[in-house]
């Protein structure tokens, strides 16, 4: 999925600036999430990842390119009528672990510094928290989810902080490149250890159980 179609950085609604995304592009990626839904070999695969079983999974919104889940995309209500804010999840053990790095590191300090200084960092930031609202709106359309209890509220401490890098990462990956400024800054930076191109998978897509990467995968 991860089509980042339609960005727009001129997206206004009453002459205002909101979105990082038309809403045409947004759509569009909810309407092929909930077309594509997460194959029970594809959850499997992200309940092998997650240790658990990813409740509330719609789809697979970003995939390494051999074909494992990165990033899912969750529906707004889970199964009892538990509210989730977190609509793009990020799985990759891969990522997970790079981004936990930087997080170890004192990034989210940094990046939380960078927003109080850099006017246009505040302004995509949220223009990104915003574009999540309207995805997961969306979303909860498609689905018939109540979303009443989570109005306003997206991940990663947006619109104003920064408190969970790999929830900027997910909606980067899910999304697109151009969206979140900090997810995309973020993924270039642990590009060493993880990138969407490049399969680094203890098991890539189609490996038996037990089979790790061959050499030409690492």
């Amino acid at each position: 999925m991860s089509a980042n179609t339609g960005a727009s950085e001129n997206t206004s609604i009453d002459g205002v600036e909101v979105m990082a995304l038309s809403v045409e592009a947004i759509e569009d990626l909810v309407g092929r999430a909930l077309s594509h839904r997460a194959s029970p070999e594809q959850i499997e695969r992200v309940e092998k990842e997650l240790g658990r079983y990813p409740r509330g999974i719609v789809a697979v919104g970003a995939s390494c390119v051999c074909g494992n889940p990165l990033a899912v995309i969750t529906r707004p209500l889970l199964p009892g009528g538990i509210p989730f804010p977190t609509t793009c999840y990020l799985t990759a053990p891969e990522a997970v672990k790079a981004v936990s790095q930087l997080e170890a590191e004192g990034r989210m300090a940094a990046w939380n510094e960078a927003l109080a200084q850099d006017e246009d960092l505040r302004v995509g930031y949220g223009r990104a928290h915003r574009t999540y609202l309207a995805f997961r709106r969306a979303l909860a359309q498609g689905l018939g989810d109540d979303e009443s209890h989570i109005e306003g509220v997206s991940a990663g401490g947006m619109p104003s902080r920064v408190k969970c890098l790999h929830a900027l990462v997910a909606q980067s990956l899910v999304m697109g490149e151009g969206v979140n400024p900090v997810g995309d800054q973020t993924l270039a930076e642990v590009k060493g250890l993880f990138d969407p191109v490049v399969c680094r998978c203890e098991r890539p897509w189609g490996c038996a159980e037990g089979q790790g990467a061959g050499p030409e995968g690492r």
